[in-house]
């Protein structure tokens, strides 16, 4: 394990603190895979406030004018950040969740295949966005939210989530992107 330390000032938060609040749930949600589960981050609100804190702060520093939150635990972190930040949240959803037209991209998961949509309206206007997760893996559905934003002449100014698995190679498939993230596991 490793914690970012480039951005982060953990806030004089004990390291071990945040990865403590951290569950690994073995086979979930098939055999083989190790489930990084944060909703113990949640259950301990000095932790959940320094992952908005810092999330805040790496916004801000970012340049954002808005947020992309991916569906479902990143609306979690990204909507507290965004209202403390002053900016627009956008909401990166599963097919067939958001009203209205919709714009889509197919993506590789670390254990199968998905689409994400984002509200056409969302896209009409090129900003400058800060992507927000609860986890990175293999980087491929904050891949496709980014190319979504492109392809209709948005920047994105960084990927962040609370904890990263770059051992699955996210930043190969992220390059270009600066990711961020607030703890990582190097191997399952």
């Amino acid at each position: 394990m490793i914690f970012s330390t480039g951005y982060f000032s953990f806030s004089g938060m004990n390291k071990g603190f945040l990865d403590s609040a951290i569950r690994r749930v073995p086979d979930f949600p098939r055999p083989g895979i190790l489930f990084y589960d944060i909703t113990g981050v949640l259950g301990e609100p000095k932790a959940f406030r320094f992952c908005i804190d810092e999330l805040c702060a790496l916004t801000q520093s970012s340049g954002a004018e808005a947020i992309a939150a991916i569906e479902a635990r990143g609306f979690i972190f990204a909507a507290p950040v965004a209202e403390r930040c002053g900016l627009p949240l956008i909401l990166a959803r599963k097919k067939g969740k958001l009203p209205g037209e919709t714009v889509s991209r197919s993506f590789a998961l670390e254990y199968g295949e998905d689409l994400v949509e984002i509200q056409k309206l969302e896209l009409a206007k090129p900003r400058r966005i800060i992507i927000i997760d609860d986890l990175i893996a293999t980087g491929g559905t904050i891949d496709a939210v980014a190319k979504l934003f492109r392809e209709h002449k948005s920047e994105i100014t960084a990927a962040a989530a609370v904890v990263g698995l770059p051992f699955l190679g996210y930043n190969d498939v992220l390059k270009g992107i600066p990711v961020h993230t607030l703890v990582n596991y190097e191997s399952e």
